[in-house]
């Protein structure tokens, strides 16, 4: 079967610094795979060249089969490859509601409905402003927004950092959901907890190149990679 996502050998730069290595996974159809690695492996740099953001000198990236390198990001994000930035990038001054209806693209399998139902805490706030949410609910709303555009991957970076944990359970819930749903997601995560609930499969970066692939069950069981490259006892 098609990988949902592909990259191969994919190198990348700022300005003269080579951060990308030759970069190259996969995510297959239905899976939850997750990119790991330390502070300044690579990690959103590779969710960036992957939806255009940052330019690949080399490589390629194939969505769905579909080579989609070095299109401008708003041609990537048309053929079906979304990002949740770090930042999560809403609008503050808008309400939810106000906020997923711009989302809306015409064709979406995802309707404002079926967000209230993985994400109810939105529903509750659907009349909040943007800037009157918590942390863990502007994540959430910058998920549901990407949704909403009807990705065919989804590719979330650090979706967790600094929240509550009863915020990550319900956050880990809803990732769950979406994937359900039937769409494959790419999680860079420095949480190594809600990585193991999570993935089919784990790829370690270190200096943008991948050290180091494995299943869940591989993942689980050799705590000895995880503290080389992650620097982390398991």
């Amino acid at each position: 079967m098609t990988p949902a996502l592909r990259l191969q050998n994919l190198h990348g730069y700022y300005g003269k610094s080579h951060i990308l290595q030759g970069v190259t996974l996969e995510v297959g159809q239905g899976e939850i795979v997750t990119l790991l690695g330390r502070n300044g492996a690579g990690k959103s740099t590779t969710l960036k060249a992957a939806v255009g953001l940052v330019t690949p000198e080399r490589g390629v990236v194939e969505l769905e089969g579909r080579d989609v390198t070095g299109r401008a990001p708003y041609q990537i994000a048309a053929a079906g490859l979304s990002l949740v930035p770090e930042d999560r990038g809403i609008f503050q001054l808008l309400t939810v509601e106000e906020n997923l209806r711009i989302a809306v693209r015409k064709g979406s399998p995802w309707s404002i409905r079926d967000i209230y139902r993985i994400f109810p805490r939105l529903e509750e706030r659907r009349s909040n402003g943007g800037g009157q949410l918590s942390g863990g609910e502007q994540q959430m709303l910058s998920i549901a927004r990407a949704l909403l555009n009807g990705p065919k991957v989804l590719m979330l970076d650090e979706p967790v950092e600094g929240l509550a944990p009863i915020i990550v359970e319900e956050i880990v819930t809803q990732i769950r959901l979406i994937r359900d749903a039937g769409v494959p997601i790419l999680l860079v995560e420095q949480n190594l907890a809600v990585c193991s609930q999570l993935a089919d499969r784990h790829y370690i970066l270190e200096l943008g190149q991948i050290v180091h692939e494995a299943s869940a069950a591989q993942f689980r069981s050799d705590p000895e990679t995880i503290d080389r490259y992650l620097g982390v006892k398991a």
